[in-house]
């Protein structure tokens, strides 16, 4: 096999030979590769270090059966944080990277977890509604989605969910907070919050955050179902989920303050008062939290000190429209029924139009057009005009539930006079249905959860619901990536050698 010339990059290499020998008794025998992280989402990076090469050797990574990367070892055989793509059409589930030497075919391999969660309200901390790595379901399949299995608690569900590692975390009025297997619905641990849950769990490093109706946040950990910590706050939190970024905990409330809490600890940071009541989540972005309140304002604090810098006026209260932050600008509705558009870091109205009965909900982000339930239906405005590019009635009662978009598709809820609610996917270019299933509701305020090609969400009958493609029985779902044989890869000869980073 043809060897790779790299005496030029031994040099570089030994930089990092002290701090690796150092570590030598971690390694194991043979060659062995750690990964960090060994999870995340198409399109993101994982970082590869190997031991017990030989000496000097050329190395090449793969990512499944792809060569993404060619390194040199080290005198001990070691190499150190070599970055490794993780293609935007890797699937979730397991796949697997490995390292082979050049000279003699001989290898390491580690499995690799890709996974699209949807950790919080509205996917992440700047609330856009978006999951930017959904990957499974789009425009052209999404009309084979069926109901994958539907979950019971004892009380209506007006929560979204949150699903991370395989697991859904969900709210319900029966005053608990629920788990479910993301991919079966069947139960898992369920933890007394002491009063209802309309508000949003986030989950963060292996905590989940929630927040009941009686004005209290309680960190529980998200594998046992166990109390981490407990802190009250000064009202009531209906529909105020907190927001976690940063190591801190955020969380609105009715007695017109904005809490921030240690993730870790429970300790309260700060609290910043606003003019009137909080009854939404703040959007955290560029290390500032954006809040509305029943003042007639949207408000602007340091996300690390509670310093006020701003605050824009509206014209009627902000009562459960969540800010939403995308590409410089905060978008939030108002009990005016219009849509705001603000500029992130003044507050200036960049523009506002009309949409009525819009200030019930959220609105979602993506690809240039802000969408946001209204009357009985779903609008699309311009992000950077307002100009509405179109309207989709979806319901006969009113709009509730805060739209998600995911891959080129836009999910919403319904509410009817029936006990017939449903869940809609449409085009985002025109508001075409692409796809409708009725729930046995009569109404979901719950916010679709777009996670590994399934979709998830609460309805006011005391069901979690999930949708997959034909039910969860498509072939997607059951691929399994089996680890490629080390002698089945091929170096890619054009590769130059990478250093860690």
């Amino acid at each position: 096999m043809r060897e790779f010339n790299h005496r030029r990059w031994v040099a570089a290499l030994f930089a990092t030979a002290a701090w690796l020998g150092g570590a030598s008794a971690a390694w194991a025998t043979g060659p062995y590769l750690a990964l960090s992280p060994a999870e995340n989402h198409p399109g993101s990076t994982a970082k590869v270090s190997g031991a017990g090469f030989g000496a000097y050797e050329a190395i090449d990574i793969y990512f499944d059966s792809t060569d993404e990367a060619l390194t040199i070892a080290n005198n001990a055989g070691k190499f150190l944080g070599i970055p490794i793509p993780v293609p935007a059409t890797a699937t979730p589930g397991t796949h697997y990277i490995t390292a082979v030497q050049r000279s003699n075919d001989e290898g390491g391999q580690a499995t690799f977890t890709v996974n699209t969660d949807w950790a919080e309200f509205h996917f992440d901390h700047k609330l856009k509604g978006l999951n930017h790595w959904e990957n499974v379901l789009t425009p052209n399949n999404v009309s084979s989605l069926d109901e994958a299995w539907t979950g019971q608690t004892g009380g209506y569900v007006d929560s979204s969910p949150a699903v991370v590692g395989g697991v859904v975390y969900i709210g319900s009025g029966d005053g608990y907070l629920h788990t479910f297997n993301a991919a079966t619905g069947a139960a898992g641990w369920s933890f007394d919050v002491g009063s209802s849950v309309t508000s949003s769990p986030a989950v963060a490093n292996g905590v989940v955050y929630v927040a009941n109706s009686s004005g209290a946040i309680i960190a529980i950990n998200a594998t046992t179902g166990e109390l981490v910590w407990s802190a009250t706050l000064g009202g009531a939190t209906y529909f105020a989920s907190p927001v976690v970024t940063n190591g801190i905990v955020y969380v609105g409330c009715e007695d017109d303050n904005l809490y921030a809490f240690n993730a870790s600890t429970g300790a309260l940071l700060w609290k910043a008062a606003t003019g009137g009541a909080i009854y939404d989540s703040p959007a955290v972005s560029n290390g500032v939290a954006y809040i509305g309140s029943t003042d007639d304002k949207l408000y602007a604090f340091n996300a690390t000190t509670g310093a006020l810098l701003w605050k824009a006026a509206t014209g009627n209260e902000i009562f459960s429209s969540s800010p939403a932050v995308a590409n410089g600008t905060v978008y939030v509705a108002s009990f005016d029924n219009y849509l705001y558009a603000v500029a992130a870091d003044s507050g200036t109205e960049i523009w506002r139009t009309q949409c009525s009965s819009c200030f019930n909900t959220s609105a979602a982000v993506a690809n240039g057009a802000v969408y946001i339930e209204g009357d009985e239906g779903v609008y699309a405005f311009s992000a950077g005009s307002g100009a509405q590019l179109w309207y989709t009635e979806i319901d006969d009662y009113g709009a509730y539930s805060p739209p998600a978009v995911a891959n080129g598709v836009v999910y919403a809820g319904s509410c009817t006079y029936y006990n017939d609610a449903g869940l809609y996917a449409l085009d985002p270019a025109n508001g075409a249905v692409l796809w409708s299933a009725t729930t046995g509701g009569s109404c979901i305020y719950s916010s679709p959860a777009v996670s590994n090609g399934m979709v998830y969400l609460g309805g006011d009958n005391n069901d979690v619901y999930a949708y997959a493609l034909n039910g969860g029985n498509d072939a997607v779902y059951r691929k399994k990536h089996k680890a490629p044989a080390i002698s089945s890869l091929h170096p890619d000869w054009s590769l130059e050698p990478t250093s860690a980073q």
